[in-house]
């Protein structure tokens, strides 16, 4: 399987691809690709760490798993393809856009144009099997994800971290707040939404104010 992964993501993480852990997921995860329909392709299994550089990183994003459903998935957390319908979720993370910095609600549910302006959409689990959520999970993939998240903590400094959810809280418990800001918020699923813990956090715009105090470029929602 090809590592697609950009260079500065490959020395941080240098340590990773020749441990056991990661030998077994890599051989599981060959086998489902083989054998099974798998998201996202496998071409765009490390979109993440292809779009957003490690030197490059200005705000994390943590998801759990890719979209199982067929053509959604394409390695980047919360995001869809072109021309797929906007998942729940996604469409609640635009609701939110537009209530705090006036963004319209995007046409298309890909995020790559956040990716490439430094915004890490990393999922926990980087691989799924088709309408079967969960598949992947307990793998390897979340030591190999908890890594990236420690590297960029122990080495970068002044990140914005946006945790949604329990889960997301729960794995990104260890960054170092006095390094980095974490921002923390109920996940954007319905469910959550709908009990009041999502709307109105502010996260786009807090992220941004952060990136401004320090003469950082801002996102560009």
């Amino acid at each position: 399987m090809e590592l697609n992964i950009e260079p500065s993501w490959k020395s941080a993480l240098k340590g990773e691809f020749d441990k056991d852990y990661y030998k077994k997921l890599i051989k599981f995860i060959q086998k489902e690709y083989a054998e099974k329909v798998c998201c996202p392709p496998e071409n765009q299994i490390f979109e993440a760490f292809k779009y957003t550089p490690f030197d490059s990183v200005k705000v994390v994003i943590l998801g759990q798993d890719p979209y199982h459903n067929a053509g959604e998935a394409n390695g980047l957390a919360f995001s869809v393809n072109n021309g797929m319908n906007i998942p729940p979720s996604l469409r609640n993370i635009f609701k939110e856009l537009y209530a705090d910095i006036g963004k319209i609600q995007p046409t298309s549910g890909s995020l790559e144009h956040w990716a490439k302006q430094g915004v890490l959409l990393l999922n926990s689990t980087l691989t799924v099997g088709l309408n079967n959520p969960g598949s992947h999970q307990k793998k390897g993939w979340e030591v190999f994800t908890d890594v990236a998240i420690s590297k960029l903590s122990e080495n970068r400094k002044d990140l914005v971290f946006l945790l949604w959810g329990a889960y997301a809280k729960k794995k990104g418990s260890k960054i170092d707040k006095k390094k980095h800001l974490v921002l923390t918020s109920g996940h954007p699923s319905p469910m959550s939404a709908i009990n009041g813990h999502w709307f109105g956090n502010n996260h786009f715009s807090l992220a941004n104010k952060y990136l401004k105090e320090l003469n950082k470029e801002l996102i560009l929602w």
